[in-house]
């Protein structure tokens, strides 16, 4: 009787722990996604984003701005505004198609197959990693493993396990700010456990009633190099964004 009300009890925490960590991961997803928006970088859903991405390689580190617009995690485009060898170039996914136009050749290329895993101008970006803007309740489930404190931020350490075949990284390490649900910290891993990927995220911000990192620090941990800075100058939530925007003829225009 004593191991019954064991088995029982150990089998109610665990259901508990996995509720929490779905209730936190479920805040995430609220939090950091949107009908559209439109992001402006210096590297950057529906959202307007303008950023810019610092590539530091081994000899040397360049930047580029771009501005991106999406609309929920099936559409989204990219356009490149600096430096001028980079300016021009613009890419289009629909769905689960990916394609990229070049303005010194004049040529549209769709991207593919083993392709996808290739880097995204030179950075620790692959394109899947672009490509795949799915809620992670989607496609992972998770489990709280530990807490830590991140730069004066408590967060709760989750797990995911990849719930569908079609994922760039089957499990997840994710420190999650316990107060404005924003990843603060993530480590990505293959099937066979190696870790593939690390970012760090930081400058969280509040804009439009949501909290977002507008810093991310990007590192392939098989490549050399100190990784990609991506910074976010501005980000716009639910906005109109033009219908043409997301078509094959947008990209020449």
């Amino acid at each position: 009787m004593k191991k019954i009300a064991i088995a029982i009890f150990t089998s109610l925490t665990l259901s508990l722990t996995a509720q929490t960590a779905d209730e936190i991961l479920i805040k995430v997803d609220k939090n950091m996604s949107a009908d559209n928006r439109i992001v402006e970088s210096s590297m950057t859903d529906n959202r307007i984003v303008e950023s810019s991405m610092t590539i530091h390689g081994k000899r040397n580190s360049r930047t580029m701005t771009s501005r991106s617009y999406s609309v929920g995690d099936k559409k989204s485009f990219t356009e490149y505004l600096s430096p001028a060898r980079e300016k021009g170039t613009k890419m289009l996914k629909l769905e689960d198609k990916l394609w990229i136009y070049s303005p010194s050749t004049d040529r549209t290329i769709k991207i593919s197959g083993h392709m996808l895993r290739q880097s995204v101008m030179g950075s620790d970006f692959s394109y899947e990693d672009m490509m795949d803007d799915r809620k992670l309740t989607d496609i992972y489930t998770a489990t709280i493993i530990n807490e830590e404190e991140i730069e004066g931020r408590k967060t709760k350490v989750l797990k995911l396990v990849a719930k569908v075949s079609d994922v760039a990284y089957h499990s997840r390490k994710v420190w999650i700010d316990t107060e404005r649900f924003v990843p603060l910290k993530e480590e990505l891993f293959a099937k066979s456990g190696q870790l593939l990927k690390r970012s760090t995220l930081s400058d969280v911000k509040k804009l439009q009633g949501k909290w977002f990192a507008m810093k991310i620090v990007y590192k392939d941990m098989l490549k050399q190099g100190k990784g990609t800075e991506m910074h976010i100058s501005s980000i716009k939530f639910n906005q109109k964004i033009p219908s043409y925007i997301f078509t094959k003829a947008a990209l020449k225009q």
